[in-house]
């Protein structure tokens, strides 16, 4: 097959198609499915280093929260100085505010960050507009500008390789719409997925995500929203208002 049909460009309005979900697809009957060609180019890991995999949470100049929020894994700043909102907000873990773990973590986001924005593979996929009805299988997904996940959830399916890995390249900002989720199958593990953020993401009231979040600048929680894997934001805030995060 010639290099240039090896890389896949996927229009979301194109094809298209109606199907019945199996008895344990989490995406409801009737929901669009978009065809994603399998990608053969094997991904590596995106290592966050000793410091940065410790922590839940990690941000530049400040994290704020309002409300029940409950951190389970360790929460860093660097360089900035102001972690507001605990309480009454819950952290099961350490706090580092520009101590060597939370400087050295920077430095480790800043090359796992710079390491998933430049991969590149000849069967990649490139993603636009809404990410709402798919399934991604593992490798290499890129967007040149934002993504959102709306009018439909997201599933991650390992295909049975628990190892899989996932990277998404985002040039600009990722968003997800009020109540959307996130669902694993086949073995797919949040700590496998990685989300490279061009500037901030933004997850909507009681939305519920997965994955490693690295993003150049921002990332907020609206209300109730959850996250199974972890928040880094390397130059901007983390915002939090009641809710629950989990290391992975």
């Amino acid at each position: 097959m010639k290099r240039k049909t090896l890389l896949t460009t996927l229009a979301l309005a194109s094809v298209v198609f109606f199907a019945s979900c199996k008895k344990n697809d989490p995406t409801p009957s009737g929901t669009p499915t978009v065809n994603i060609p399998l990608q053969t180019t094997v991904q590596t890991n995106v290592s966050l280093g000793m410091n940065a995999s410790t922590l839940a949470v990690l941000a530049g100049t400040s994290i704020t929260n309002t409300g029940a929020t409950t951190i389970t894994g360790d929460m860093g700043l660097s360089p900035g100085t102001s972690i507001g909102g605990f309480p009454p907000g819950i952290l099961n873990g350490t706090q580092h505010i520009n101590d060597a773990i939370a400087n050295n973590a920077k430095l480790d986001l800043t090359a796992a960050y710079n390491d998933a924005a430049g991969r590149t593979s000849t069967d990649m996929v490139t993603l636009s507009g809404n990410l709402g009805g798919l399934t991604l299988t593992p490798g290499l997904y890129k967007s040149t500008s934002s993504l959102a996940i709306s009018s439909g959830d997201l599933t991650f399916d390992a295909k049975g390789n628990s190892g899989a890995i996932f990277i998404i390249q985002i040039a600009s900002t990722l968003t997800t719409t009020s109540g959307r989720k996130v669902f694993l199958s086949g073995g797919a593990q949040a700590s496998n997925i990685f989300w490279q953020v061009g500037s901030s993401a933004t997850f909507g009231t009681t939305s519920v995500f997965k994955g490693t979040i690295m993003a150049m600048q921002s990332i907020t929680f609206n209300t109730g929203a959850t996250l199974d894997g972890k928040a880094l934001a390397r130059t901007g805030t983390v915002i939090l208002a009641g809710n629950t995060i989990v290391k992975q």
